[in-house]
């Protein structure tokens, strides 16, 4: 539907509400009756007591504490991070002025637990590191400028610890904590402890952020686990429980999008081979509430040899290898890497288990090692520091395969994305922790698009365009993350989407719905539906609208125009094909118009000649948490 300016201000002004009162959970678990027994009030916001914001953030930052990013030269640290995620100007590794067009609301910095402490002690030139022949080489290497040879041969040691120091890592920890701590401001900007966990056993990517909803205080009583500890996932999740049960406090991880873990990341059976139960999938479902389904290595939503009927589904692939590029991929990998065709499993998993170990929401993040959290096309400061701006950068190499040079990961083949959408009351550590566990979230490329959306059995098709439809969504539905179960005889489920372009960004092409579903005879299926698209477009009876939304890409001058596409979009749904004895998902997924893409902000800013085939354009997008029907 097309709309006007004071529609689209009206509509922004209903989506994005004024920031709340913090609630409790007995608070935000009311219900109508019991909210219909208070007081009556003249102002409607007294008794509203449901998530009514937006906020950004990105869960998965390293800095140079963080062996390979320290270790090979970076030089930006915990306070540049914090720092340049709160809106301040810092000076990047190659000293160049760098700073947000907007602050991001949340930040994890989640440095590598593995040799955690290793690149500080080697910058302030800690005598302890002399002491043991590896890391005394390392040190050495690393202050002769041969860093990324010490990082290769790191690489190369694996599961196996080349050497232990607790006290390099408790010192690198207390700084984090420190850190954390000193630039975290309740209501304003949230700062989470974290680190990551960088299982790859074989070279496969079996990486996980691990999120603190707590302070220091209670972060203090451990040390973070590392992939010397154990490269076993279910490992992990015993010490996120005992952490839980020892403290009181809460963890959750978030695993990498599964690109380049060649298959492993959701394999369907247990690290050691064995066959998965239902013991597994509760304990993976409850740890693991979210996945990063897009960063700078790629976005894994879904790939177009498994989603053959998706023309959206070729989008910021990194799909050759492992994270390591020490072995090629092979198309059978694929159903064990891209979320989609996950979701499509667990769906299978919990017909014969009794429960889904991939009942996960969907978030975004950088995975940048530059304490420089940069998602924006015209604004990104690279994966790592060796790729920041610069007139070579496009023929620079990320990952240098030993194996064979076909499979090494170039810098034009890296996304800037991407964002942790989350839908919450209030910027708190604890409004934003419980926001992902209920999955009440969504991943953005980059782009801070706005999108809300809503299932139930009743909904009436202008209710999407009431005042009051996200207090409605809640009272008589649920949101994205939530799940609907035991449909009512003769309905099908109804969904209410909104969408609102990023307002210093690009407008929007359409909204499309992602059902996935088993079917009687144990068979998946997928459907891409079109609910809303842009400029008076039609959809097809086979729910489709074929005609591309056009372009306004000027990729020599790096520039476009909004005068495609609409600022607003809003879309009823119901399912056509509903079943009510079929398990079934439903996500959406709203695309924008295209854009440049960073390389020609590069070409333009550096006058560069790309080579012929370089992505020059793109489609910024964003993918809800699902909902899910259980009969």
């Amino acid at each position: 539907m097309k709309t006007t300016r004071r529609q689209n201000l009206l509509a922004a002004a209903l989506i994005c509400a004024s920031l709340a009162l913090p609630l409790s959970a007995q608070e935000f678990n009311a219900k109508p009756e019991d909210v219909n027994k208070q007081e009556r009030n003249y102002s409607p916001a007294v008794d509203q007591n449901f998530p009514t914001r937006v906020f950004f953030g990105d869960t998965h930052l390293h800095t140079s504490y963080s062996t390979d990013a320290g270790m090979v030269g970076a030089s930006l640290g915990l306070d540049d991070a914090y720092r340049f995620a709160r809106g301040e100007e810092v000076r990047s590794h190659t000293g160049q002025r760098a700073k947000l067009r907007r602050p991001l609301d949340f930040l994890v910095v989640a440095d590598h637990a593995e040799l955690l402490g290793m690149a500080p002690f080697i910058r302030n030139d800690e005598p302890v590191l002399l002491e043991n022949p590896i890391s005394k080489r390392w040190y050495e290497m690393s202050k002769a400028g041969k860093g990324y040879d010490a990082f290769i041969e790191w690489l190369n040691f694996g599961s196996q610890r080349p050497f232990e120091n607790r006290n390099m890592s408790h010192a690198a920890w207390d700084d984090i904590l420190k850190a954390a701590e000193r630039y975290n401001a309740p209501g304003a900007f949230t700062s989470f402890i974290g680190f990551e966990w960088t299982s790859h056993p074989s070279g496969n990517n079996l990486h996980r952020v691990v999120m603190f909803r707590d302070g220091a205080d209670r972060a203090r009583e451990v040390l973070p686990m590392s992939a010397y500890d154990s490269e076993n996932p279910e490992d992990l999740w015993k010490y996120m429980a005992s952490y839980e049960q020892n403290t009181g406090g809460r963890m959750l991880a978030i695993p990498h999008n599964g690109n380049l873990s060649n298959g492993r990341m959701f394999e369907l059976m247990k690290f050691d081979g064995s066959p998965l139960d239902r013991a597994y999938a509760e304990m993976r479902a409850q740890r693991e509430p979210v996945v990063e389904v897009t960063q700078a290595k790629g976005t894994g939503e879904a790939h177009p040899f498994l989603s053959t009927e998706d023309e959206f589904a070729r989008f910021e692939l990194l799909d050759k290898t492992n994270l390591q590029g020490s072995a090629p991929k092979e198309n059978a990998m694929l159903a064990t890497e891209y979320a989609r065709e996950v979701l499509k499993k667990g769906l299978e998993l919990e017909s014969s288990l009794g429960a889904n170990p991939f009942k996960f929401g969907m978030v975004g993040s950088t995975d940048n090692h530059t304490a420089l959290a940069t998602t924006e096309e015209d604004n990104w400061f690279g994966k790592a520091h060796i790729v920041e701006p610069g007139p070579e950068r496009y023929r620079d190499v990320l990952i240098r395969s030993q194996v064979d040079p076909s499979l090494n990961i170039t810098a034009p083949e890296l996304s800037a994305a991407g964002l942790a959408a989350v839908w919450a009351r209030e910027n708190t550590r604890e409004a934003i922790f419980d926001a992902l566990a209920r999955q009440e979230v969504y991943a953005t490329t980059g782009t801070r698009l706005l999108v809300r959306v809503f299932a139930g059995w009743d909904f009436q098709p202008d209710e999407v365009e009431r005042p009051d439809f996200a207090a409605e969504g809640y009272r008589r539905g649920v949101p994205m993350g939530g799940d609907l179960t035991s449909a009512p005889a003769g309905r099908s489920p109804v969904f209410m989407v909104r969408a609102l372009r990023d307002p210093d960004g690009a407008n929007l092409d359409r909204i499309q719905i992602i059902k996935g579903w088993l079917d009687a005879q144990g068979n998946t299926h997928e459907k891409v539906y079109d609910v809303a698209v842009s400029d008076g477009r039609t959809i097809g009876p086979d729910g489709r609208c074929r005609k591309p939304v056009g372009n306004t890409v000027d990729v020599a001058d790096a520039s476009w125009t909004n005068t495609i596409g609409d600022a607003l979009l809003t879309g009823y749904w119901k399912d056509p094909d509903f079943d009510a004895s079929e398990r079934a998902f439903y996500y959406a997924r709203v695309i924008e118009i295209p854009t440049p893409r960073w390389i020609a902000y590069d070409a333009k800013f550096y006058n560069l000649q790309l080579p012929e085939g370089t992505q020059t354009t793109l489609q910024e997008r964003a993918f809800t948490s699902p909902i899910w029907y259980t009969p």
